[in-house]
């Protein structure tokens, strides 16, 4: 399962997709003043950050070691001259002090700017990301269960999580930080061209080198990174199943070979980053030497000219200055680039998932105003392709009702309910409340109308008020209590020392199998339904807690329409109708008496667990 996880994972996205981008974009549309000033703030920014170099230059030239010739000091003189003319001629302590004034005033300002822009950014971040994680599980709660059968839990956390971490890094310090980056290479070359075009070409000489060695880090941190998300995800997706089916895991001694399962994950996932460490490990001492380079041409070249006297002082000291400056960016783009990468690869994994369609559409607009039928007209339903789990299955519940669903495991009676609250969609035939087809009702509607018991019960984090009544407020504590009461879960929550403010673990870790299963009971009946489910819901209890709640059953199914799915066929003999399930087939109908007057199936499967019962 974990190589398929893998598999899956590293189907990345390009390095740079115009259509996930234009979607990815769509998401600063409710914050584009805000954008707009982070790119406005970064472009200041950049101004400021190019403005230092010449300031010096211009202070060397005018104020330290003045030019010898129009011809050397070039841009400096030119800039002394204007200032000359405006009555600005300074002498060399005053002009040193006003530059050094102006060097800290665009130091000052850039801290300043650049503080705003980072928390304009983090904060726009911070609000796409709940958008975003607001929408991808609001689409979650819309996919048919068939979509959770498969797909692991691991994975889907996942994309809730970490994908939209990486998300928001290209908000907050990608695309803005990437066109900052841009804006000052522009303005670096247009900078050193002005200042001294052949000096200029010197330095950029060494550029084809810088394009080729990031081309080559491009490509296999490319690689590496879809390696190391593919091996995360895998990881991800092993320890929530494993961690979740501890106990089995314990039980049957498996610990030793699924920590070597996990073990062979977790160094498969180690040497993806130790690939990745090689990329980052080569390229930065290479940029590093080859900026060197650049800085020993402007000496071998600049120098000599100083020396000639036909550059200034002013200017090479600027070029220094401006060299370092220009590789930090091309450095800082390169890993920008992984930023990219990481947000293709999320953005195509998250818009998979929200374009992965709701299968089961509500968009019926009835509502349900009173209960009088459920019908199931010539229903034909498979989970996979046509091999059928129910096949031309008819009946009819009347309100008021109580009918049993009965037959051997997997005969299609979990299904029959999972259709009628909508779980899935019939392949043929029709489901009808009332004589209207369920498709026509509102899901919340539809949904409100049951309550349901089912085999695999799930408590959730809170405390044992809460989750019977799930948190609805409309629930008052006084139901709460005496919903407990009704099913006798109120003499173990009596015996806890917080009472009804006891905290429930996770996946109610600490209770009894048999509690767990009396809280969902109370939780049905809390919501007081029309129609009740019970779904095996007798299976898990031990005969003495099955007796204590037996009467709290019959009351709560007096006059209530119900419809229960049991093994125990002892449970179920009170039913009004009992259907009997065989291979996806209403084999056999009728009461209790009248089936076992038939001598069928139903009489065979009574007398088998009558037997067992005896022998017991």
């Amino acid at each position: 399962m974990s190589d398929a996880i893998e598999r899956q994972e590293e189907e990345g996205a390009r390095a740079f997709d115009k259509t996930l981008t234009r979607r990815l974009f769509r998401y600063l549309r409710p914050y584009r003043v805000r954008a707009g000033m982070s790119v406005g703030l970064v472009i200041l920014s950049s101004i400021l950050e190019l403005a230092g170099p010449a300031i010096t230059a211009v202070a060397i030239d005018l104020y330290v070691k003045p030019a010898a010739g129009a011809e050397a000091g070039g841009v400096s003189v030119r800039i002394g001259q204007w200032l000359q003319s405006y009555g600005w001629a300074l002498d060399p302590i005053s002009g040193i002090n006003l530059a050094a004034a102006l060097y800290l005033a665009t130091l000052v300002g850039g801290f300043a700017v650049l503080y705003t822009q980072m928390v304009l950014m983090n904060l726009m971040g911070q609000y796409i990301m709940y958008d975003l994680r607001k929408q991808i599980f609001g689409h979650l709660q819309r996919l048919d269960v068939q979509f959770f059968d498969r797909n692991p839990v691991g994975r889907l956390m996942t994309r809730v999580t970490t994908d939209v971490d990486a998300l928001n890094e290209l908000f907050t310090a990608g695309f803005v930080a990437i066109f900052g980056d841009i804006f000052v290479l522009l303005g670096i070359v247009g900078v050193l061209f002005w200042m001294d075009w052949r000096l200029a070409l010197v330095l950029f000489s060494i550029t084809p080198f810088i394009v080729v060695v990031s081309m080559w880090f491009r490509r296999g941190a490319r690689i590496t990174y879809r390696a190391v998300r593919a091996r995360i995800a895998a990881i991800n997706a092993f320890l929530q199943e494993h961690i979740s089916g501890m106990a089995t895991v314990q039980l049957f001694n498996r610990e030793e070979r699924e920590a070597a399962k996990f073990d062979e994950l977790n160094l498969r996932h180690r040497d993806a980053n130790i690939d990745s460490i090689f990329y980052y490990a080569v390229f930065y001492p290479v940029i590093e030497l080859i900026q060197t380079i650049g800085i020993a041409l402007i000496v071998w070249y600049g120098g000599g000219e100083v020396i000639r006297g036909t550059m200034s002082l002013g200017v090479l000291v600027a070029f220094f200055q401006y060299a370092q400056r220009f590789y930090e960016p091309i450095s800082d783009l390169s890993e920008k680039y992984n930023i990219l990468q990481a947000a293709m690869a999320a953005s195509e994994r998250i818009f998979k998932l929200l374009d992965t369609p709701v299968k089961i559409v509500d968009d019926g607009t009835r509502e349900i105003e009173k209960f009088e039928s459920i019908e199931f007209r010539n229903v034909w339903f498979a989970y996979h392709d046509e091999e059928w789990v129910l096949k031309n299955v008819s009946f009819r519940v009347e309100a008021g009702d109580r009918v049993a669903l009965v037959g051997h495991t997997g005969a299609g009676k979990t299904t029959v309910t999972a259709l009628l609250m909508r779980f899935y969609e019939v392949q043929k035939g029709e489901i009808l409340i009332n004589g209207i087809s369920i498709r026509e009702y509102r899901m919340a509607s539809l949904r409100r109308l049951f309550a349901v018991v089912q085999q695999d019960f799930f408590l959730f984090s809170g405390n044992v008020a809460q989750n019977i009544s799930l948190g609805d407020p409309a629930i008052s504590d006084e139901s709460v209590r005496s919903a407990a009461a009704r099913v006798q879960a109120d003499r173990f929550i009596s015996r806890l020392p917080e009472g009804y403010e006891a905290q429930v673990r996770e996946r109610g870790a600490g209770f009894a199998v048999g509690e767990k299963q009396l809280l969902s009971f109370a939780r049905a009946l809390a919501f007081n339904p029309p129609v009740l489910i019970l779904d095996e819901a007798t299976s898990s209890i031990d005969t003495e807690t099955e007796q204590l709640i037996q009467q709290g059953i019959q009351t709560l199914l007096a006059g209530r329409t119900s419809i229960v799915i049991a093994h125990r066929l002892s449970t179920i003999r009170s039913a009004d109708t009992i259907l009997v399930f065989h291979h996806g087939e209403i084999r056999e109908r009728g009461t209790h008496d009248e089936l076992m007057g038939i001598a069928g199936l139903y009489r065979k499967l009574y007398e088998i667990q009558y037997r067992e019962t005896a022998v017991a």
